[in-house]
Parts: structure tokens; sequence; C-alpha cells
């Protein structure tokens, strides 16, 4: 009787990893059929490596070096192990202290919160074999303030991202005192069909195989037909809420209190997180979202390009000061057409939009935009009558929302936040 061929598995060590880095890690090489090894402290750790030898051993140092200089040193005198790669994930430090990894056999060092696809990739380099990454463009956000948890979704569906999802709401429910926490899924410039259907229903699983949210808490922004024929099919889902309206959500979720101003109740409630809650160790986005030509002074106002679509002659003439001041660009256009026929041509870090425009509704260019898939995020700065008109912006796209009249500095150090916030 002929026996099957016995495979020599890939074997990988993982070393003091977060709970959910750790599981993370741990499922998605076990799918790409590589065998996991986990380790806790620098002794358990140097015996498993001895015993096993494995093909590659990734380290999570959590504060610093301390925890595993030992272990490192004990791995550059063993004979057996010396050679083995390792890939280590920690908070950031000098580039003297990374290239003093080297002798020690780490090829890369990846600062937290990692990117998951750079690092997916360096594992498959060094392991000589092709792990399977979800390109699918998506851009996946989440947020917090009080006791809400906002996740945006945009452009698409990429199931890594989605999976990553799991982990991140863990850890943010984790790392917060909620009391009744709520989830608001804003997913209104996705266009999805059955195609997308078993993407979405391991988003949906996601949200309801957490059992510190109530399912009746859960709230999908969404104009999709898909979207709604799917949750109303579906039993499991079935206390999940989709709603076209971001005032829906509001009149439910948020209470203004006294605040008069509602652009500043959306700003603090929607666009804003709680600045105890922005530290992760978990990074849903990755590291081929970020344009390459983007640099860190870039986002201190240094060599950006920033559009300003705007009639106001006062605001063409000191909006650009104010950018100048801080080493920006700015190209000036006085209606929507001919800001739209700049960006064929034309690349721009930053749009700031006024929604009076004398010749297009800025609502159907904002839609444009966002249908277009344009990179640039964009601030509105207009006259807003409503709170829907605010609502609406955000809806179709934008980024923030500022109302008339404002000081030019005060638009300078918001479009600086939204490029800070957005490229982190």
């Amino acid at each position: 009787m002929n026996q099957e061929p016995k495979f020599n598995a890939k074997q990988v060590l993982i070393i003091d990893a977060s709970p959910m880095s750790e599981t993370f890690l741990k499922e998605k090489l076990a799918a790409e059929q590589i065998k996991v090894t986990l380790a806790k402290g620098d002794r358990d750790a140097f015996q498993k490596m001895v015993s096993q030898l494995p093909n590659l051993i990734i380290i999570d140092v959590e504060k610093d070096f301390d925890q595993i200089q030992n272990f490192l040193e004990n791995k550059l005198h063993e004979p057996n192990a010396v050679r083995i790669p390792m890939i280590i994930s920690g908070p950031q430090i000098p580039k003297e202290q990374v290239a003093n990894l080297i002798k020690f056999g780490v090829i890369k060092y990846f600062t937290r919160p990692i990117k998951f696809d750079a690092f997916f990739q360096a594992i498959g380099k060094i392991l000589h074999m092709t792990m399977t990454i979800d390109e699918t463009e998506c851009f996946l956000e989440t947020h917090v303030n009080g006791n809400m948890i906002f996740i945006e979704i945009a452009k698409g569906l990429n199931r890594d991202k989605i999976s990553l999802l799991k982990y991140r709401l863990s850890e943010i429910l984790d790392r917060n005192t909620f009391h009744d926490p709520k989830v608001i899924l804003m997913m209104t410039n996705l266009d999805l069909t059955f195609v997308d259907g078993a993407n979405l229903e391991l988003l949906f699983d996601i949200m309801c195989d957490e059992k510190r949210i109530k399912r009746s808490n859960v709230k999908v922004l969404a104009k999709n037909d898909f979207i709604k024929e799917l949750l109303a099919g579906h039993g499991m889902y079935k206390e999940i809420q989709v709603v076209e309206n971001l005032t829906d959500i509001l009149n439910n979720y948020v209470d203004a209190g006294v605040m008069d101003d509602y652009t500043d109740v959306i700003t603090e409630k929607i666009l804003a997180n709680d600045k105890e809650t922005t530290e992760s160790d978990i990074e849903v986005r990755f590291d081929s979202d970020v344009e390459k030509e983007i640099v860190e002074e870039k986002l201190d106002g240094s060599n950006l390009t920033i559009a300003i679509v705007d009639p106001t002659p006062d605001i063409q003439t000191k909006l650009p000061q104010a950018f100048a001041a801080v080493n920006s660009k700015t190209a000036v256009f006085a209606n929507g057409q001919s800001f739209i026929q700049a960006i064929t041509s034309q690349k721009f870090d930053l749009v700031i939009l006024d929604l009076y425009l004398p010749d297009v509704n800025g609502f159907q260019l904002l839609q444009y935009l966002t249908q277009q898939n344009y990179p640039a995020p964009i601030l509105v700065h207009s006259m807003a009558p409503s709170k829907q008109f605010v609502l609406q912006s955000l809806q179709l796209g934008a980024k923030g929302f500022i109302g008339k009249p404002q000081k030019p500095e005060t638009l300078v150090q918001k479009g600086l936040e939204i490029l800070k916030k957005i490229n982190k």
C-alpha cells in the first residue's frame, strides 16, 4: 500500500506576542500550513528553539529589550540556532539599536502598530513561500468616542482587513470601559453585489460573535441594496439595523447636551478619537495604503500642495498666505469645473472646498470625487444652514467640516490634523 509522501512543514516560533496578535498570527500562519509554536519568557523560548529548530522566530517586544536580551545572547552562542532568522516587532527605537539587532539574526524590525501585509510578505520571503494576502483596495478605519465605536469602510471589502477588525474590535473593548457599547458601521460609499457576500458575512459574523456588543446596538450606515437584502435574509443578523441617514444614528446615539453648535457636536462625536483610545497593537491599515511619496515632514506643512476651491475673493487671498507660512503651496479655483479639470494633471495633498460654487453643486462635486476614489482628503469650509448640511458632507466623503467664517490659521491647523490622522 502506497503511503502519501510526508512533507517537512515550515515551523515558526512566536515569542511573547500579545493575545490578539498571537491569535491572529497563529490563525493566518496555520491557514498557510505553517506549524506554529508559542512561547512565553526567555527560558521557555530558548528550550523550544533548541528542541524544534524552527525556520523562523517572531518576537514581540512590549516595552524594552531587557525582557529578551538573555534570549538573544543565548541564541547567539548556540551553534544549532545562531543562524535561525528572526522578525521582531516592538516600540519605536533608534536606527542604531535596530542595526545592532542584525548580529542576533534579526532580518526585519516592525514598529507597532504593525501593518500586516508587509509583515506577512517578510515572513514569506524568509520562508521562501508565497503568503496569501488579499490585495483588494479597501479603506478601513476605526475610532472611538464615548461609548461609540465608529468603523468606516470604503472602496471595497478586503478579507484580511476584515479579519483584523475582529482583533482590533476586541482590543478596543479590552482597553476601554464601555457602558452599553454601540457600533456604527459607515459603509455609504460601497457598491457591493452577491460576489461580496462571503466577505460581508464575515464582517457581520464578527459583530455578532462579540458578546460585549448587543446586536441591536450595531447600526449600518449604507445605501447599498445588497447589504440590506443580506441582513434582512439572515436570521442571525435580523437585529442589526440599516439606516441611510447619519441623522438617524445621531438622534439615537448622540446627546448634544447644552452645545449650541451642531458642527462641534458632529466633529467631537464622529470625527474625533478620544485621546486615550488611539494607542493600538493592531493596525488595520496596510503598508500598501500609504503612498511612498508622503514623508513625515510633509505632515508638518512642508512641501504640501493644497487645492482651495472657493469663489470668495478674501479667502482666495488670505488662505494661500496662511498656508505659505507653513511652507505649503496652494492652487486656487473659483469654481468646480476648473478644479475638476486640474485634478487630471495636478496632484494635491488636501482639498479645501466651499459647497456654494457658482457652476456646480458642492454635494455633487463631493460625490463625484468619492466615486472616483480621489485620494486627497477633503475639508469642507462652508456655510452650514442646518445640521443635515454638515452630515450630508460627511456622508459624501468629507473628512472634516468647518463652518464659515473661520480664521485662515484655523483651517491650516485643521487641514494638517486631518493629514496626520489619515497617514499615521
